[in-house]
């Protein structure tokens, strides 16, 4: 897949200048702090994929620009930095005018890196033997 993605060029072309601004803003705050991430869509919106995994996603309404970690653990950890925004778990609200500081996104996608390969190193540690590696006769025998 691409680093960035046409679909979501098109997606932001399609906004109005100040949630295009602001939306663009996160987008190269997001490629900063996690390069090589690879853009796609996650639940309909514009996001990135980082070794593979789902990292961050953002998006505008008609009312406000959201930023989504994808993980309500992150927002709870960064709560510090998010007073005076509207969060929710998984969620920032801001508005398109006064945007989201780039040392916040910064913060949480490598709070979503590290978040992301704990989990990948503790399901690797309790992976069971497949049926088929349970069938398998051991080498020698």
């Amino acid at each position: 897949m691409q680093r960035r993605s046409p679909e979501i060029d098109a997606i932001h072309a399609a906004l109005a200048p100040p949630a295009r601004r602001a939306l663009d803003a996160i987008r190269r705050a997001v490629h900063a702090a996690a390069p090589g991430a690879e853009e796609c869509l996650a639940y309909g919106m514009p996001a990135v994929r980082y070794e593979g995994k789902p990292l961050v996603a953002w998006r505008a309404t008609a009312k406000h620009c959201a930023f989504h970690p994808l993980s309500g653990r992150t927002v709870a950890d960064c709560a510090d930095l998010l007073a005076g925004f509207d969060t929710g778990p998984g969620t920032v609200r801001f508005t398109p005018d006064g945007g989201l500081p780039k040392a916040i996104v910064t913060r949480m996608v490598a709070l979503r890196i590290a978040e992301n390969r704990t989990l990948g190193a503790a399901k690797g540690a309790k992976r069971t033997p497949t049926k088929a590696a349970k069938r398998a006769p051991a080498k020698g025998a």
